[in-house]
């Protein structure tokens, strides 16, 4: 088990949106500009990108997912408080 890992998200209201995301990146459309046109998050601007975190730093839903995940993978749709994530693993170390 990875004890950092460095990730992306979109998070969305719903389910539906999030799944509709997966659609639009298996049509072509890439994981960065999905979170800047339709994130939530304020980390959308950035491509979703949160940078590297521990165990601990994020809420427990999203940590579960995104510590299980591979690097390259997207994990999701993940709910949360927040709303629904599709996290990419970007690296672990």
């Amino acid at each position: 088990m990875p004890n950092k890992v460095s990730a992306s998200h979109i998070l969305v209201k719903t389910e539906t949106e999030a799944l509709a995301c997966l659609t639009y990146m298996k049509q072509g459309k890439t994981f960065e500009e999905l979170a800047k046109e339709r994130s939530i998050c304020p980390s959308g601007k950035k491509g979703g990108s949160l940078g590297w975190f521990s165990r601990g730093q994020m809420v427990r839903e999203f940590e579960l997912a995104a510590f299980s995940g591979k690097k390259g993978q997207i994990v999701g749709p993940v709910k949360t408080q927040f709303g629904y994530h599709l996290i990419r693993i970007n690296d672990t170390a």
